[in-house]
């Protein structure tokens, strides 16, 4: 029986599993980036064949061959892992937060297991091969048919190239994918898994800089009318732009200098100093979503969700976890990659416009807590760097007054033994990053703030499935935290005065989708809509004001320093002052994006327009030109350090 040529072995083997991943994690199949991903099969199959047939003796080429096919099949289930559980694709910079992974790896055990069933797919070949490989074609080839096989190689491999260059002016193309921009989850859409590897390591070895792009900001309405009186100014400082363009030799840095010269910025408006002189409580709260706010089980949630500011159209964007939308919350920018976030949590980023940095300019006491470990995540390092003298968590005094031996931790008794450090200062400002509501959602029993909260969410009368019920118990306890904060504030007398604010880093991505939707008011999609969210900025005081325009994580900064009358520069923050007149946006981890005219899902290019908006041909393309830039800016502020050479 003639032998099997195991370029053949490795074709057939790709393209099954490229396939089952697609199907395996919802990704459309059938489309025109499928023929560019069978184009790249190839060349790499081929490829491999010649290395896997380099040596006289059989038995290292089956070893080669067997430990190339097992590697791949291991790259395939942990990606698959990865993406159905934290919502993101792998990539050779996401290993500087795989600390998010190894800290819960008992967790990701059980979601390995869990998916046993379907990871044993992707074994199949492998399985197979081992089976039939004595069928295969182990002997070593000439020099002249690995000279005949590398030119097939290589020509295969130009066929590929030209095959980007199809449909090659949309933002999203596989041609700007491949040369132009920088997206794993789009990429892996596109072109595969293997394909996508191969850019991303060749990226990482020869670097890659996204260039940004010439637009029109359809976002922007603070443009004056120079026929009326000048009414507001703008949340600008005197930084003179041209002076820094004019003596800046480095061309990444001229070309950061000159984008936010350009930028108008946002105008001060009516709510301007709305809260200023007033103290501030800060929360990113763990998990929390608005499928979490229920009368029954979390009233002052309710409260305050409904009364302050109420936006109606605001998102938390997943994106790489915890340390993604908190990255977002405290810097006003997107979490555009995880070689970013790993810059952010060295602590040696520059940020004089700093949360802690900027209140206690303007004369408060600066306090951050978290009832985890100080060190997870390098938080003790990155809120340092905005500012943050006065930080307490697990193990740097915390551990004196809370239970930290539980998981996970209690935010009711993180509260409770916080207030009295600064409720009697002259102004405070105070950032909670919570842990109440982290999964384990498998049942009350896995998770001790839903255990200890089980027989009040049975009281309730609610009738959701065991996970739903783990999961709203859990965020019982960051709503008992606030309505001690509360009481506290009230019986020190300084509730009048202090604002309490709150955002969640994620939802709550250990829950299925079905689950989501369980608790919800309408059917969320996976991409968008599942983010849809809360942001709660409230006073006893004030009566509720009702915002429609779309706001996301990076716009809380900028949105505070507004209302707190805080002296900024809104130009340098990619995020916007919610409540100026500037157009709204979210932008979510596949650079899929919502305005305040409708929703654009990156995948499959399609624009949703909101109920009773029409907009013209020119306008997706110009706003998805705009969210490459953000993002793009993003990105070089943190790996260029650009504010240390703004602020100097």
């Amino acid at each position: 029986m003639k032998k099997i040529n195991l370029f053949l072995i490795f074709f057939i083997s790709f393209i099954y599993l490229e396939i089952i991943y697609k199907v395996f994690i919802g990704n459309p199949l059938f489309r025109l980036s499928f023929v560019n991903m069978l184009l790249f099969l190839i060349p790499l199959a081929l490829l491999l064949s010649i290395l896997t047939n380099l040596c006289k003796n059989k038995t290292i080429n089956k070893v080669i061959f067997f430990s190339i096919l097992s590697l791949i099949t291991i790259w395939f289930c942990a990606q698959y892992v990865v993406k159905s559980y934290f919502d993101f694709y792998i990539s050779l910079s996401t290993f500087q937060v795989a600390d998010q992974v190894t800290d819960f790896m008992g967790k990701a055990v059980v979601e390995t297991l869990r998916r046993i069933p379907l990871l044993i797919f992707f074994f199949v070949p492998l399985v197979l091969s081992i089976i039939f490989n004595k069928h295969f074609y182990f002997k070593q080839n000439s020099l002249k048919n690995s000279l005949v096989l590398l030119c097939m190689s290589l020509g295969f491999y130009g066929l590929y190239l030209l095959g980007l260059n199809l449909n090659k002016k949309a933002t999203y193309s596989p041609y700007n994918l491949y040369y132009k921009v920088n997206d794993v989850s789009l990429s892996v859409e596109n072109f595969g898994i293997l394909n996508t590897f191969c850019i991303d390591t060749k990226r990482a070895i020869f670097g890659f800089e996204e260039k940004l792009i010439e637009v029109d900001n359809p976002l922007s309405n603070d443009k004056e009318d120079n026929d009326k009186p000048k009414v507001y100014d703008y949340n600008n400082l005197d930084i003179d732009f041209a002076s820094l363009v004019a003596n800046e030799s480095n061309s990444t840095i001229k070309s950061m200098h000159e984008y936010f010269q350009n930028d108008t910025g946002t105008l001060q408006n009516e709510y301007t100093g709305f809260f200023k002189d007033k103290n501030l409580i800060l929360f990113m709260a763990e998990s929390f979503n608005e499928i979490a706010v229920k009368k029954e089980i979390t009233p002052t949630l309710v409260k305050l969700v409904n009364s302050g500011f109420v936006f109606e159209d605001f998102y938390t964007p997943t994106i790489y976890s915890t340390i993604g939308g908190e990255f977002q919350e405290l810097t006003g920018l997107y979490a555009s990659g995880t070689d970013i976030l790993g810059k952010f949590r060295s602590g040696n980023i520059t940020f004089p416009q700093g949360l802690a940095t900027k209140f206690k300019e303007a004369g408060y006491s600066t306090f951050a807590y978290h009832n985890n470990s100080a060190s997870f995540q390098n938080r003790d390092k990155y809120l340092k760097s905005l500012g943050f003298d006065n930080f307490k968590a697990c193990n740097t005094g915390l551990e004196k007054v809370i239970n930290c031996n539980i998981w996970p931790r209690s935010d009711l008794e993180m509260i409770n033994a916080t207030v009295d450090e600064y409720v009697n200062q002259d102004k405070f400002m105070v950032f909670y990053a919570s842990n109440s509501g982290h999964s384990n959602y498998d049942g009350f029993n896995s998770n001790q703030m839903a255990k200890k909260n089980k027989d009040e969410y049975l009281a309730s009368g609610l009738n959701y499935s065991e996970r739903v019920a783990t999961y709203l118990a859990a965020q019982m306890e960051l709503d008992k935290a606030l309505e001690s904060l509360i009481n506290k504030l009230q019986e020190a007398g300084r509730l009048d005065d202090t604002v309490i604010a709150l955002v969640g880093d994620h939802y709550p991505y250990d829950l299925y989708m079905n689950e989501v939707n369980e608790m919800a008011d309408y059917e969320k999609d996976d991409v968008v809509e599942v983010n849809h969210s809360n942001f709660i900025l409230w006073n006893n005081k004030m009566d509720p004001i009702k915002i429609t325009k779309v706001g996301s994580q990076i716009d809380v900064m900028p949105t505070l320093y507004n209302a707190f009358g805080i002296n900024y520069d809104s130009r340098l923050f990619i995020g916007k002052d919610i409540l100026s007149t500037e157009g709204g946006l979210a932008m979510f981890a596949n650079k899929s994006w919502v305005s305040d005219k409708g929703t654009y899902f990156a995948s499959s290019g399609k624009f949703v327009p909101k109920d009773g908006v029409e907009v013209d041909e020119d306008y997706v393309k110009t706003m998805n030109k705009i969210v490459l830039n953000k993002i793009n800016m993003s990105s070089k502020i943190i790996s260029n350090n650009y504010y240390s050479k703004v602020f100097k």
